[in-house]
């Protein structure tokens, strides 16, 4: 696979110092650890967020540093967990004496890490709280959600337990309106083809032109079924139903759709998809209160999407809809 790239091993230091010169007044390596990726100054009164996970998924997870979102990320290798080192680094750039939240995907060297580094951090005498995100539908059923993988989902959650630290509520509040957002919040996805790590030969996974995976995770997990490939309409009554049913959302509900590509597919494809989706929606009587399509979450050059949806009340959809800036993404 070509990739604009100079040396493998580099892959993921090269890219995140450009991204320190493209945006050197809104970034920068906290206690000099370039790992530890920071949106500098801290802000008095306001409890930290801090993400992190393996890199190639960009915007997630260093992309929702930024105003109204996270304060700074841990940032691994390509598709592997960050290390607590970098994690605790991260922590102590970003903490004020009002609280750091620990916020990201479900996966196993994550959680261990992230744990590794709160009992670092509390030796320190920093306060944190936890929330992993689990919203993979293909990963395990609802009444085991919270042993499901993180995807896409992860970014609506971003948003409103940002926004909520925004507001000034303590890391209480931050961590309750965080596990609200998990507990609303269900993805599904599909991938069309495979992406290929830096310096291998070969993708992750094989996928003839004629099928599609439906379930795959983000970095390459299989997924539930392999089919032939369907149009965007059939696809989207495929995805949907089982995300509605999975969060028993019903006539009558208020809902955020989250479109997310997985890098390769076009936004003109996830437009025709979001269409697809609405229309469904349209048919059942679920009004959309927050529409985002683009890419979210992905996974290097792999093609394919997700679909996210997340249950709103008042309190949700105000924080969804609350300012936010960051040179990654627009909610």
């Amino acid at each position: 696979m070509k990739k604009c790239m100079n040396n493998s091993d580099d892959f993921v230091d090269e890219s995140l110092k450009g991204i320190y010169k493209a945006y050197p007044s809104f970034y920068e390596a906290g206690c000099d650890d370039i790992r530890a990726f920071v949106h500098p100054g801290k802000a008095k009164g306001k409890v930290s967020i801090v993400t992190g996970g393996g890199y190639g998924h960009i915007p997630v997870f260093l992309g929702y540093v930024g105003e109204g979102l996270c304060d700074g990320a841990a940032v691994g290798n390509v598709f592997t967990s960050p290390s607590s080192e970098a994690i605790l680094d991260t922590t102590r750039a970003v903490e004020n004496e009002n609280g750091v939240l620990y916020l990201f995907g479900n996966y196993f060297g994550d959680g261990m890490n992230f744990e590794m580094a709160a009992e670092m951090a509390a030796l320190e005498g920093i306060r944190t709280e936890t929330v992993k995100v689990s919203d993979d539908v293909a990963s395990a059923p609802r009444k085991e959600y919270f042993q499901r993988r993180g995807i896409a989902g992860i970014c609506l959650v971003y948003k409103v337990a940002g926004a909520c630290a925004e507001s000034g509520a303590s890391l209480e509040e931050v961590t309750r309106i965080a596990r609200k957002a998990v507990d609303n919040t269900a993805s599904y996805g599909v991938a069309f083809s495979s992406c290929t790590l830096p310096g291998a030969e070969r993708p992750i996974f094989e996928i003839n032109d004629q099928d599609m995976e439906i379930g795959m995770g983000i970095h390459g997990e299989p997924g539930i079924k392999r089919v032939r490939m369907m149009n965007s309409r059939d696809l989207a009554r495929e995805l949907c139903p089982a995300v509605l049913k999975d969060l028993s959302i019903a006539e009558g509900e208020r809902v955020a759709v989250l479109v997310n590509g997985l890098g390769m597919t076009s936004r003109e494809e996830l437009f025709i998809f979001y269409k697809d989706v609405a229309e469904y929606l349209e048919e059942k009587g679920i009004a959309v209160g927050k529409t985002m399509v683009g890419e979210f979450a992905t996974s290097l050059e792999m093609a394919g999407l997700s679909l996210s949806i997340m249950r709103l009340d008042e309190e949700m959809e105000t924080y969804l809809k609350a300012q936010e800036y960051t040179p990654f993404i627009r909610y």
